[in-house]
């Protein structure tokens, strides 16, 4: 039988919609592997798993992790090493005594940290909130348009602009404006609607750069789609018909975390041809980011916290998520606070429990169009003859609104490059 991506015919299991299993790798068990940048569905135990990766990745001394598409694989920190994982072939775990120690005592005492009264774990784990366009102030009384600057190009990429002379950033900003003007219907102006769309694309960089990093390892016979077979295949290793998950200690569990991919895959083939692109694999990947898989998140939420399948979220289901009290423990001030904010602002209907909308209204909740905003301030600050679109010369015109130079006298150090500019 042929072999996964892994290298073995064990599943690599998906901590994006599977986020209440934490696995290591043992005797007879699959390889736990979690999508990068994955929503914030998880628990106690997915979160431990990216604190590791966290560590390892950043932390040097402690494991050398780093991410391959949207599974996180581990190897020794040597060229060696390097080399294998580049090609992926994936090594064994190997962590610290130290991060072993520090993860067995998270396990077994749970969580117990004391969160904020105001957003608690449950925010944390997997509720979605939108991030700002930038945490500057949004001062443009005062001549700073820093905040501008990050809404409009990313913040990364407007430290780049504050490392150009004037002439090279108006001169950037003018092919940018070409290429909003083309991503929309290419009449030579700029309109809200594209304006918009922009500022919502160099906000979600992050996501394009994790779906590009996992396409490859998706998109296997190099077609520019991904199938379904190929994304099973790769995430879960290959198995003939009705010999699935054979070798696993779990398979019934690997049979319904199969499943549960399967279905938010159908979810995200917005055309029904059993094929992703790439708008689509993001779909699929990050589903809270796509109002048309609301009702997946919210379907996966249920499963993951409704025990006794009733429909429904108790509120002692919703604290199991949180918390585990060990015999004879008396129960955290903290844990007292989330049942609390259940009552009082998970709870709409006050009925005791948690129904599908309220679960919708708690893990994706309304929040403003920030890129609407955003390029309605930018409209209306260079509309010079206030015809409701901008022309290229009234953003030039405005450039300094837009993005930064040398000029602007805040730059940082380059720090990357965009081709796409």
């Amino acid at each position: 039988m042929p072999a996964g991506i892994c290298g073995s015919r064990s599943p690599r299991h998906s901590a994006l919609a599977h986020p209440n299993l934490f696995c290591g790798r043992g005797a007879g068990r699959p390889r736990h592997s979690c999508r990068s940048l994955a929503p914030p569905l998880g628990s106690l135990r997915a979160l431990i798993g990216q604190w590791a990766w966290f560590l390892g990745g950043r932390g040097g001394a402690w494991l050398d992790c780093r991410p391959i598409g949207h599974l996180w694989e581990t190897s020794e920190p040597s060229v060696k090493g390097r080399e294998k994982l580049d090609n992926r072939e994936p090594t064994m775990w190997r962590p610290s005594l130290l991060l072993l120690l520090l993860l067995q005592l998270l396990l077994r005492r749970g969580a117990q940290g004391k969160p904020s009264p105001d957003a608690g774990p449950h925010s944390q784990a997997r509720v979605h909130q939108a991030a700002p366009l930038s945490e500057a102030p949004h001062d443009d009384a005062h001549g700073n348009f820093q905040y501008d600057h990050e809404a409009f190009l990313g913040q990364e990429v407007a430290k780049e602009f504050d490392q150009l002379t004037p002439e090279e950033s108006q001169a950037r900003l003018g092919r940018i404006v070409d290429r909003m003007d083309r991503a929309g219907d290419g009449d030579g102006w700029v309109s809200l609607t594209e304006l918009r769309s922009w500022i919502a694309h160099t906000q979600q960089r992050h996501i394009q750069d994790s779906v590009s990093s996992a396409w490859d390892t998706y998109d296997t016979d190099r077609d520019g789609r991904v199938g379904w077979e190929e994304l099973r295949n790769a995430t879960y290793g290959h198995y003939a018909a009705g010999e699935e998950f054979h070798d696993v200690e779990d398979a019934e569990t690997y049979k319904k975390m199969l499943a549960r991919d399967e279905r938010r895959f159908r979810v995200a083939d917005q055309d029904g041809d059993s094929m992703a692109t790439r708008e689509e694999l993001t779909a699929f990947l990050h589903p809270e980011e796509f109002p048309h898989m609301r009702d997946i998140v919210i379907a996966e939420t249920l499963e993951d916290l409704d025990k006794d399948k009733d429909g429904y979220v108790q509120v002692e289901e919703y604290i199991a998520d949180l918390y585990s009290a060990e015999p004879g423990e008396e129960e955290p001030a903290w844990v007292q606070t989330e049942r609390q904010q259940f009552r009082d602002f998970r709870d709409l209907n006050k009925d005791g429990r948690l129904d599908g909308s309220e679960v919708g209204y708690w893990v994706l909740p309304p929040s403003q169009d920030q890129p609407l905003v955003e390029a309605n301030h930018l409209l209306q600050e260079s509309d010079k003859d206030k015809d409701g679109r901008l022309s290229k010369a009234e953003i030039l015109g405005n450039w300094n609104m837009f993005v930064g130079s040398q000029a602007t006298n805040y730059g940082e150090d380059l720090t990357r490059h965009h081709d796409e500019l």
